[in-house]
C-alpha cells in the first residue's frame, strides 16, 4: 500500500476540480532557535492569518500553511528574523487530491464483513449517525442520545454504553470524544473502534460491567461536513460571526469555560478564535450538558485530537492540578500501551502538561474545563500522523492507517479505564 501511496504522490497526471482554494498554498517547515524567534513567528502567523499545523517549539520543526500570494512576504519575514525555513510541499492541493484518490480507491475495494463500520475510509456524518442508531437498536446495553443541535441544526449524537442503563451510583463514567476540530479526521476511528470493542466484539467484559461509557464520535458536525464538501483544512465550527461574514467559525476547543479568553484569539479570522463568551457555541454547550448529567461519577475524560503523538493534561496556563502526579502516572500507562502496538515508524508518545509539551498556553479547552470540575483524570490525545510523516500527512489520512489509528488509540483508552477499575477494587479492599 505504501508503494501505491508514493506512486500516486509522484504522479504528474492527477487532475481534480476539488480543493481549488488551496491551489498554490505551500506548507513550510520552520524551526526557531530561541523564544524571541518563536514569539516573532507567532506574531507573523497572527498578522497574516496563517494556518499553523504544529506548535512553535524551540529547536523543533513547526508546520505552517501559507497561501500562494503570501509566500514571498512570509519568506521575507523569516529572513528578517533569521528563522530557518524549508518548503516541504510547494502545492498542498496535490496532497488533498491524493487523499481523495486513496479514499476513493479504498472505498471501491471495501468488503464489509462485520457489523462494525469498516476501517478503510473516513465515514461521513450521516453514515456515522446511522451506524450509532443501528448499534443502539441491536444491543440492549446501548442507548443513543442527542446532546443538542449544532449551529446549523445537525444533531450531536452520542452513545451511552452500560450494563445497567446508568442506574448504578457507584460505577465510574468514561467520556470519550472526537472531531471537536473538524479537520482532524484520524480521530474518528478512535471512537468508532472503542464502540466496536465495548459492544460488538467485546474482549474484556470488566470494561463493560464495571464502567459506564459515553462516546461522542462527531462533536463538531457542521465543521466536519464542511471539510468533506468544501474546505478540507477547516478547523472551527460554522458560526457566522456578526460583522465578520468573511471570517466564519469559532474554535470549539477555545470556547469552554476555563480561563476563557486568556490564551486564545479575539479575532474571528484566526484559527483560535474563542467566540463571544464561554459556551457561546451550541456544540460546546451540548458537551457541557452531557458532562453535567454524569458529573458526580465522571472519572476519565479523553478528547481525541491530531497530530503529534502526545497525551496532554492541564492546565493550559502551566498551573498543575492537585492530582498532577496521578495524571502523569496514568498518562504514562496509556502512552506505553499505545507505544507497544504502534507502527515502528511513528515516534513514541510523550506525556505531560499542555504548556510544557506544546510550548504555548491555551485557554478554554475541553480537557481543562473537565479537569476544573474536580479531582478526576482529563486528557487530550494528540494522535500521530501517518508513518510520522508530519509534512505529508499531518491532518491528511491514508486509508492504510485508519484501522491502526483506532486500534492503538483503544489500547491507551483501555489502560486508563483499567486504572479506574483497579483503583475502585483497591478502595473496596481497604
Amino acid at each position: 500500500m505504501y508503494k501505491i501511496f508514493l506512486l500516486f504522490l509522484l504522479s504528474p497526471c492527477l487532475v481534480y476540480s476539488k480543493h481549488e482554494e488551496y491551489l498554490g498554498h505551500a506548507l513550510y517547515e520552520v524551526r526557531v532557535s530561541n523564544d524571541n524567534q518563536g514569539a516573532y513567528l507567532n506574531e507573523v502567523v497572527q498578522r497574516f492569518f496563517l494556518d499553523k499545523w504544529h506548535p512553535t517549539i524551540t529547536g523543533q520543526d513547526s508546520l505552517i500553511l501559507v497561501p500562494g500570494d503570501l509566500k514571498e512576504d512570509f519568506q521575507k519575514e523569516m529572513i528578517r528574523a533569521n528563522i530557518a525555513y524549508e518548503v516541504k510541499c510547494d502545492n498542498i492541493k496535490e496532497q488533498l487530491d491524493l487523499e481523495d484518490q486513496l479514499m476513493s480507491a479504498a472505498a471501491a475495494r471495501s468488503n464489509r464483513s462485520s457489523p462494525a463500520l469498516p476501517y478503510d475510509v473516513i465515514h461521513r456524518y450521516d453514515v456515522v449517525n446511522n451506524y450509532l442508531q443501528t448499534v443502539a437498536n441491536s444491543y440492549a446495553n446501548v442507548q443513543i442520545a442527542t446532546a443538542g443541535k449544532s449551529i446549523q441544526g445537525r444533531d450531536i449524537r452520542y452513545l451511552r454504553i452500560s450494563s445497567d442503563n446508568f442506574q448504578s451510583r457507584n460505577k465510574p463514567v468514561v467520556f470519550l470524544m472526537s472531531l471537536l476540530h473538524a479537520r482532524e479526521w484520524v480521530t474518528l476511528p478512535g471512537t468508532l473502534y472503542a464502540i466496536e470493542k465495548l459492544v460488538i466484539d467485546v474482549q474484556d467484559r470488566s470494561l463493560v460491567d464495571n464502567i459506564d461509557w459515553i462516546i461522542m464520535p462527531i462533536a463538531n458536525p457542521d465543521g466536519y461536513e464542511f471539510t468533506h464538501t468544501n474546505t478540507r483544512m477547516w478547523r472551527k465550527n460554522r458560526r457566522q460571526n456578526s460583522g465578520w461574514s468573511f471570517c466564519p467559525g469559532v474554535d470549539l476547543n477555545r470556547n469552554f469555560d476555563h480561563e476563557w479568553g486568556t490564551a486564545s484569539s479575539s479575532s474571528p479570522c484566526t484559527e483560535t478564535f474563542h467566540g463571544t463568551g464561554p459556551f457561546s457555541e451550541p456544540e460546546t454547550a451540548a458537551v457541557r450538558d452531557v458532562l453535567n448529567g454524569v458529573r458526580n461519577r465522571l472519572e476519565l475524560f479523553i478528547d481525541l485530537h491530531s497530530f503529534g503523538s502526545m497525551v496532554l493534561y492541564g492546565f493550559g496556563n502551566r498551573q498543575l492540578p492537585p492530582n498532577a502526579l496521578t495524571l502523569n502516572m496514568v498518562g504514562v500507562r496509556m502512552a506505553q500501551r499505545i507505544d507497544a502496538v504502534k507502527w515502528r515508524e511513528n515516534r513514541n508518545y510523550r506525556v505531560g502538561n499542555i504548556v510544557d509539551l506544546l510550548n504555548y498556553g491555551a485557554s478554554g479547552g475541553s480537557s481543562d474545563y473537565v479537569q476544573s470540575l474536580g479531582n478526576l483524570l482529563s486528557y487530550t490525545y494528540e494522535m500521530p500522523a501517518y508513518r510520522n510523516q508530519n509534512t505529508l500527512n499531518g491532518f491528511l489520512v491514508d486509508p492504510a492507517f485508519i484501522y491502526q489509528a483506532g486500534m492503538e488509540t483503544w489500547e491507551g483508552i483501555k489502560a486508563g479505564a483499567r486504572y479506574l477499575i483497579e483503583r475502585r477494587h483497591a478502595a473496596m479492599a481497604r
